[in-house]
């Protein structure tokens, strides 16, 4: 992400994210129920078993504070979790704590424990970073795990590889426009070989097998004018000069074929329908644009019959009025439809059960994260 886009990030998302924490959720809860509350930063889910497992991103601490991936700095701490939902029993149990966690200083937009995958040999979950590529040499000896993918062991965390030192040394995007050094593993899939993780930084999807890490596929950057800001930072452009956009790409999924499914966030000005999710063929490639018109995804997941599910934070740019999220099902037909219209509030990730989908909502906020139950109707 380049200098113009975290400047204006700063400028834009801390205050969206602030309004629409606080803007009342529409009632539309038709068949909806909570099955997880008082999570911290919830993000990436998975399903196993009658077992709902949440990446919780924490929600930082008390320092030290360093830059962030917003421009403005973030507190460490270590609140970062993994909690267990027994959905057949109505309970909720953190099974891993005490993990690395940056947030602004009020716990929002924390970034930690960003997903989670049960996969062949075990339970996977990636730790996030972001900011400038000498954030993490700034934290404590704790923070050091951060930027990294992990398997779960009997006696906690195992590191299997180190994703933000692979950026730092190799750059995979550096040749595209507007491209820096900067790594946030965001999402996995392990329930395949090689794992696979979408580096949201990076702009890039990582192939890990054997602790050995492989660019499987590079996200291209787009382009949108440069806004006509109120206080435009110094040094920005002029108003309508053509800027880079990065792709940050946030979800991966692998379909049955083997090949994978890469949802994008899209960076500054987070143009509305500019999103896409691309299609990247077995083994890895160039990807391909499958769906489109999309704003802001944070999260995507397939179901048996083949429908994709997408989760857009928000609705509309972040550097406007604060919008709801939205969880889009698009049926093999092309039909799309929106479930639980209004009731998504900066959403993050979502799972797909048999007969419903459960979605991380309030995914930027510490406390008042849950996790909801959402019907398919069908």
């Amino acid at each position: 992400m380049g200098p113009v886009s975290r400047i204006a990030r700063a400028l834009g998302l801390g205050a969206a994210l602030a309004l629409a924490l606080a803007a009342p959720a529409a009632a539309n809860d038709a068949g909806v129920e909570v099955v997880a509350s008082g999570l911290d930063n919830p993000r990436g889910l998975d399903l196993v078993h009658g077992t709902l497992l949440v990446a919780e991103a924490g929600e930082g601490g008390a320092g030290p504070c360093v830059p962030g991936p917003e421009g403005t700095d973030v507190c460490f701490g270590t609140s970062g979790a993994l909690t267990a939902v027994d959905l057949w029993h109505g309970t909720q149990a953190r099974v891993l704590s005490g993990l690395p966690s940056l947030a602004n200083p009020d716990g929002t937009n924390a970034t930690g424990p960003s997903d989670v995958s049960v996969g062949r040999k075990g339970v996977w979950l990636t730790i996030g970073l972001g900011g400038p590529s000498t954030t993490r040499d700034q934290l404590p000896e704790a923070g050091q795990g951060m930027g990294k993918l992990y398997r779960v062991g009997f006696h906690g965390l195992k590191e299997v590889a180190d994703l933000h030192a692979f950026e730092v040394a190799n750059n995979p995007d550096a040749a595209q426009p507007g491209s820096d050094v900067e790594s946030n593993p965001n999402s996995l899939d392990a329930k395949g070989r090689p794992v696979v993780v979408a580096d949201a930084g990076g702009n890039d999807i990582l192939g890990v097998k054997h602790h050995a890490i492989s660019v499987l596929s590079l996200l291209p950057f787009g382009e949108a004018p440069f806004p006509d800001l109120p206080e435009p930072p110094p040094g920005s452009p002029a108003p309508g000069t053509i800027v880079p956009v990065d792709p940050v790409p946030t979800s991966v999924v692998r379909a049955p074929d083997g090949s994978l499914y890469v949802g994008q966030l899209t960076g500054f000005p987070f143009v509305p329908g500019a999103a896409n999710v691309f299609r990247i063929p077995p083994g890895g490639g160039a990807p391909e644009v499958v769906a489109s018109g999309f704003t802001l995804i944070t999260d995507i997941a397939l179901g048996r019959d083949g429908s994709l599910y997408v989760i857009e934070f928000a609705t509309q740019t972040l550097l406007g009025p604060p919008s709801p999220g939205a969880l889009i099902r698009v049926k093999p037909d092309g039909t799309r439809v929106e479930l639980a219209p209004g009731r998504l509030t900066t959403p993050t990730g979502v799972v797909i059960g048999r007969h419903a989908a459960y979605v991380s909502n309030f995914g930027a906020a510490p406390n008042d994260g849950e996790v909801l139950r959402i019907p398919l109707g069908d």
